[in-house]
This record gives C-alpha cells, sequence and structure tokens, in this order.
C-alpha cells in the first residue's frame, strides 16, 4: 500500500470506530448509589509531596525539536500559579520534557510523537521512519482539554518513566483548575501508543489478517492514524509510574478514547505501574498486539475496565480494577463479536493476581466473548452491587469450543485459583452458544476454584486474611517467563503494596494519601 494511495483511500472515508461491537457501542448511563461500608485508609508511610503553595516557573525550558514551546502564561488552581507551557503539535525531533518546580506543560490538540512510519519498518509500503523518542522525566505533569490527545505513531518511542515518589501524571485542565469531583470525567482524550505488530479486523477488508497489509485506525482519533502490521519483535517505548486522569472526550457520536489506548504494540514495550482515573470510556484497552504489563490500576472507568480485542496477546500481573458505584459496565470485556471471530491472531488475554470490584448494577462482572482465549489465575472477582450481578458470560460458541492449532485457538477460557464473590455467579450467554451451566462446567474444569468465597479486603484493596492464606495458589511460572510467583489471592498483599507513593485516592479506591486525591494535583519536593 503506498502513500498516495492511503491518503485518496482516506479522503473518501470516514471515521470508523475501532473495537466495540454493535451492542457495546454507547458508554453507560448511571445507576442507584451505592454504600461501600469498608474501613477508613490508614495512611502509608510514603512521604507525600509537599502542600507548599506554587510559583511559577520564570519561562519554558528549551527542547530539542526546533519548534520548542509556546509559554502560555499562568493557570491558578487550588496549589498555587504555575507557567503553563504547550507542546508543539507534533514533535519531529527526539525530545526530553524536563520536570521545573511551578511548570505544566498542555496538549494543544491531537500532538503526535513523530510522523507514522506505515507498517513496515523499511520504505517498501512508502514511509519512512521518523524515529523520534518523547522523554517525559519523572514527576512531569501534563495536562490538556477537549479533543487533544497524545499520539505516538509507528515507528517512534515513547519513554515515560516516572518513579514511585514522582510519578508521571496526564490530567485534565478542570483538574489543575480544582474544578473537579468524585465523577469527573471524560475532559481531555488520552495516551495512544501505536505500533507495528499483527492485529485482525483490517481497516481495508481487502487485507489479510495478521499481515503488513492489515491496519486499524484508532478509536476516536479526529485525524487518522493506523496502527499494525507484522513486526513481532521491537518496542514502542516504555510507559512506567503514570497516572492517567479524567479522560474519553468525545469526539462525535460514540467515538471517544481510553485513559491507554493501545494498537498493535511490539512485545519489547514496558508497562508497569500504570493508574487510569474516572475514564469516560474503557479504562484501557489494547488492540491487537502485545501487552506485557505489570501493576495496572483501573478506577472508575464508565465502561468497561479493561477491554482486549482484535487479536491481542496480552500478559498482565497485579491488576486492580475497581467501579464507582454509579458508572461502569463490565470489568473485563474480551473481543466483540462482529461475524470476524475466526480471524488470526486469535486473542489470548492471561491475567494472573487481580483484584476486580464491581459495584454497578448492570450485566455481568467479566465477560467473554468473541472466540477469546482467555485466563485468570489468583484472581478475586467480587460483585458488591446492591442488587447482584453475575460474575461470568460467555457469548458465542467460538469462545468454548477445543482448542485447534489451525485456528490459532487454545480452548476454552482457563480458571485456576479464582475465588467469585457474588449473588449469581453465571449467566446465560447470546448466540446460543454458551449457556451459564456450560460457563460453570468450564470453570469447575479449573483448579482451586471457589463459587462461595467471602473477602476479607482491608481498605478495599489491600489483601486480608482470606485473601493471603487463600490455597492453592496457581503456580503462575508455568505460564512463561513474564509471571511471577506469588502465594496470595488478588492484586496487593500487605507483603507486596506495590501501590505505596506513586497513587492518587478516588471515589472508586483509596490508597491513603499517597499523592493525594486525584481531585488535586500533587506538588513534589
Amino acid at each position: 500500500m503506498t502513500q498516495l494511495y492511503r491518503t485518496l483511500f482516506l479522503g473518501a472515508s470516514v471515521l470508523a470506530l475501532a473495537g466495540c461491537g454493535p451492542d457495546d457501542l454507547a458508554s453507560p448511563g448511571t445507576g442507584g448509589d451505592v454504600i461501600i461500608n469498608n474501613p477508613a485508609p490508614t495512611p502509608t508511610p510514603t512521604p507525600a509531596p509537599t502542600s507548599a503553595t506554587v510559583t511559577p516557573a520564570n519561562g519554558c525550558p528549551t527542547i530539542a525539536d526546533p519548534q520548542g514551546l509556546t509559554d502560555e502564561g499562568t493557570i491558578t488552581g487550588p496549589e498555587g500559579t504555575w507557567r503553563v507551557c504547550a507542546t508543539p503539535l507534533r514533535f519531529n525531533a527526539s525530545t526530553t520534557l524536563p520536570r521545573i518546580p511551578g511548570l505544566l506543560y498542555r496538549l494543544p490538540g491531537q500532538v503526535n510523537v513523530g510522523s507514522d512510519g506505515g507498517p513496515a519498518a523499511d520504505a517498501s509500503d512508502g514511509f519512512s521512519d521518523t524515529n523520534v523518542t518523547l522523554t517525559i522525566e519523572p514527576g512531569v505533569i501534563i495536562f490538556a482539554s477537549g479533543s487533544s490527545f497524545l499520539n505516538v505513531n509507528r515507528g517512534n518511542f515513547i519513554q515515560a518513566n516516572g518513579t514511585a515518589s514522582r510519578p508521571i501524571i496526564f490530567t485534565s485542565r478542570d483538574n489543575v483548575l480544582g474544578l473537579n469531583g468524585a465523577d469527573s470525567s471524560g475532559q481531555w482524550g488520552g495516551v495512544v501508543i501505536s505500533g507495528r505488530a499483527p492485529v485482525t479486523d483490517c481497516f481495508e477488508p481487502a487485507a489479510t489478517p495478521g499481515t503488513v497489509n492489515c491496519e486499524r485506525q484508532v478509536e476516536g482519533a479526529a485525524n487518522p492514524t493506523f496502527f499494525g502490521g507484522a513486526t513481532t519483535t521491537g518496542t514502542n517505548g516504555s510507559l512506567t509510574f503514570v497516572q492517567i486522569r479524567y479522560s474519553g472526550f468525545v469526539l462525535s457520536g460514540d467515538s471517544e478514547l481510553q485513559s491507554l489506548t493501545t494498537g498493535g504494540t511490539q512485545p519489547g514495550t514496558v508497562f508497569a505501574n500504570i493508574q487510569s482515573v474516572n475514564s469516560s470510556d474503557d479504562g484501557v484497552e489494547f488492540f491487537g498486539g502485545y501487552v506485557n504489563m505489570k501493576r495496572l490500576i483501573v478506577a472508575g472507568a464508565e465502561d468497561d475496565s479493561i477491554d482486549t480485542d482484535t487479536g491481542v496477546k496480552a500478559n498482565m500481573q497485579y491488576v486492580l480494577a475497581a467501579q464507582r458505584a454509579a458508572a461502569g459496565d463490565a470489568i473485563i470485556e474480551a473481543d466483540s463479536s462482529n461475524g470476524l471471530n475466526d480471524q488470526t491472531p486469535r486473542q489470548n488475554t492471561r491475567i494472573a493476581n487481580a483484584t476486580f470490584i464491581h459495584r454497578r448494577n448492570n450485566d455481568q462482572v467479566v465477560r467473554l466473548r468473541g472466540g477469546t482465549d482467555y485466563g485468570l489465575y489468583n484472581t478475586l472477582v467480587w460483585d458488591a452491587s446492591s442488587t447482584g450481578t453475575p460474575c461470568i458470560r460467555m457469548d458465542d460458541a467460538q469462545t468454548i469450543r477445543s482448542a485447534s492449532s489451525s485456528l490459532d485457538d487454545v480452548g476454552p477460557p482457563v480458571f485456576q485459583s479464582v475465588a467469585l464473590q457474588c449473588r449469581t455467579n453465571f449467566r446465560n450467554g447470546s448466540n446460543s452458544g454458551a449457556s451459564a451451566a456450560q460457563a460453570e462446567a468450564i470453570f469447575d474444569a479449573g483448579t482451586g476454584n471457589t463459587k462461595a468465597y467471602v473477602n476479607t479486603l482491608v481498605n478495599g484493596y489491600l489483601g486480608g486474611a482470606n485473601e493471603t492464606g487463600y490455597s492453592p495458589i496457581f503456580n503462575v511460572t508455568t505460564l512463561g517467563s513474564f509471571f511471577e510467583a506469588t502465594n496470595f489471592l488478588g492484586a496487593v498483599s500487605p507483603s507486596n503494596d506495590w501501590t505505596r507513593g506513586w497513587t492518587c485516592d478516588s471515589a472508586a479506591v483509596s490508597f491513603g494519601n499517597n499523592t493525594g486525591s486525584c481531585t488535586r494535583i500533587p506538588v513534589f519536593s
């Protein structure tokens, strides 16, 4: 496919939604309030940022990109007055955004890291890589509003690596102004990372899934931006110790971004210690490619907490997903049923040591469909809604059929050492493909599973006596070298409280004043 061809093709096209099935396009409405009477959070010993009044930096730093930063004056919120430096709309040279006391960076629109290098690493596709790396220093705070978002194009890289004492924070203008409350959301776009790994559900119908000609368009992007290819090595960079707050701006109709969206990301890309707060759509959504993530928090997402589809191969360990009482769809949605269920590569997502806290009265906590391959290990699934929401639903005969190497299908979903705490554990799926009884039989085929669990979580997230004493615990190192052996159920244990220092507290889950409330901006010393 040449660059000229794509330009002509896109000129005649309309914005395409990238992942949701026809019955999952709209974000859900709100339900009644539910009060979960957890004990008050206990402050951790990690020092919190100082509360000193901010004074603005003297000006914007000089950066390597020739367009430079634009000094937009100051903005004042509860923490004081900050200097605002707007980024260029496109980084055309590798650039570092340094942390400077009293300074915030602003995304003035769709901010691109480099230009799209196309689906192949060479020029055979009519594109050339720009090889731009955006480096963001620990403690940097970046804000945006409306349809603005950060987009890392194929053939370019991001290095956004905070620390436990100085996380990197992406947030909204209203957050800086101190206008946000417990239910604020959808105030800017989010973070998008695009790579060249294989995907399905090709934008061009004639393309073969999983090949260099199969590309997809980023969901919610006003200006078309693509991902996908046939690359099974390499990296798109690193995101560690990062908060992404109040994202998911609706661009048109039901087209909106998530806190973090990945498309065709390559296997060497590093994701660790990421917190999504009050996304108006999914908390995170992974389209195809490879995702290897440790220590993920999704708090208060208004659609699905974790959405995976279009052939992604995902490994995740230490995952905490908690809804607000009046917002959210499922905690897990895997694949959208769209008539393309048997395209390959087939999605295969494996999550170990997760805690799912479902608070909104709706259809199900975990929904597996569209022929997805999926595994849950050492996981607590808790329905804390007022009227009761079923734990597990499976749709489509393809989802529960036997393994087939020709279809890249490893067989029915796998549950090992999974504890269900729901009034109703299973519900019937749609399309006459999977009944509640069939889902229960698949669950029962695993080892160490419990269907009448009572959790002893402390402060709403930290494992208590039942979680630290759960037996048997599945040895997840048998799944591959990515996974670490553990001796507890759920995401967080007292001996492994990885939430300390870098997280913020929200209505969905509170950790005890690490960087403070998510509604406030931390002032790092």
